[in-house]
């Protein structure tokens, strides 16, 4: 009777005696819908649906149970189990008509959804990469104009040893900045997987904190607020510097060019569970400008930034892809007192 109904509304029907039969057909032939009875002989309904929403080929099917049993428990089970509906015994075919046509009108909206998401991602990648070509391009010549410009001083004024010295001074500088974004794009298209240690954490963010002034010729004042001395964290110490680096030079340069003397920062850290996996939480804290709103929606996207200097906007592209290697994450909030959070994920 079903199989009529369904068939005068041009649906095309697959049957199966068994449950057996039914992961052998959705094998071959993967149906939009099934309709399943729970009590068969051998293989129940249930146990057939528990197979189908294991398998990664099958999993979106949805199944529409068909059962005499009409208590709660009984419903329950199956929507536990994975069922998306039920039809309940003695069968109202106009009924079972329209729940058949809702959940086939689902599936033609998920695949819509799926195919629109796919595109949307191919879009994002073309304009990600005519990004960086774009961002890349600008900044290699701007710093290249520079080389050029100093070189043509030095060779009209090669005989003045004080301009030759400046000259090539600035150059020097120029070029360690054209190595420093040859090798962030490296590390953003590299997945390498790096070798790790355990580390007390305590003094692997004190050690930071060090590399960081030192690396960035920056001298503030660093709060470090380590909630358990005796956490240990499985790293790559030399990685997770960098990281809480960049971290703490992108909360230093967000405070206001005007802001004289210290612009103070701070490290706050605890140990969580996520998905039910142990978890190290790192915050860095500063009081500064907030994240601007031009860029908050692409921060993230290499050479995006409101510094005007020629070579910035790698920061956080170069921290976040470096901290997903680790099977972390790294996001950034503005704080409600002022200022920006960066927060660090990173498994234990």
């Amino acid at each position: 009777m079903i199989e009529r109904k369904l068939g005068r509304e041009g649906m095309e029907i697959l049957e199966a005696f068994s449950g057996q039969e039914c992961l052998d057909i959705v094998e071959k032939t993967p149906p939009d819908l099934i309709l399943l009875d729970v009590m068969m002989p051998g293989m129940s309904g249930i146990e057939v649906c528990e197979i189908l929403k294991a398998s990664e080929d099958t999993r979106a099917i949805p199944i529409l149970f068909i059962t005499a049993k009409s208590s709660k428990e009984g419903k329950l089970e199956g929507l536990n189990a994975g069922a998306v509906d039920y039809i309940t015994k003695p069968i109202d075919l106009d009924e079972t008509l329209a729940r058949v046509k809702t959940q086939l009108r689902i599936q033609e909206i998920y695949r819509e959804n799926l195919e629109l998401q796919i595109r949307l991602d191919d879009t994002r990648k073309t304009a990600a990469i005519g990004a960086v070509t774009q961002g890349l391009a600008h900044n290699l010549n701007n710093l290249l104009g520079v080389v050029v410009g100093y070189l043509d001083l030095v060779k009209t004024g090669y005989n003045n040893p004080d301009m030759v010295q400046r000259c090539t001074q600035l150059m020097d500088k120029a070029v360690k900045r054209i190595v420093n974004i040859v090798r962030q794009l490296s590390i953003i298209a590299d997945n390498e997987s790096f070798s790790t240690t355990k580390v007390l954490l305590l003094p692997l963010l004190q050690k930071s904190v060090e590399r960081f002034k030192s690396e960035y010729k920056v001298e503030t004042n660093v709060s470090i607020s380590n909630s358990n001395s005796d956490i240990e964290l499985q790293t790559n110490v030399e990685v997770f510097e960098s990281i809480l680096g960049k971290l703490l030079i992108n909360g230093w340069e967000s405070y206001p060019k005007e802001t004289n003397g210290n612009r103070p920062l701070d490290i706050e850290t605890e140990v969580m569970s996520i998905n039910g996996n142990l978890r190290l939480l790192v915050k860095v804290n500063d009081c500064g400008s907030g994240i601007d709103p031009i860029i908050e929606d692409n921060m993230f996207e290499p050479f995006v930034s409101t510094k005007s200097s020629v070579g910035r906007g790698m920061g956080l592209s170069v921290a976040r892809h470096s901290i997903r290697n680790f099977g972390g994450e790294l996001i950034l909030k503005n704080r409600p007192t002022g200022g920006t959070c960066a927060l660090l994920t990173h498994p234990l």
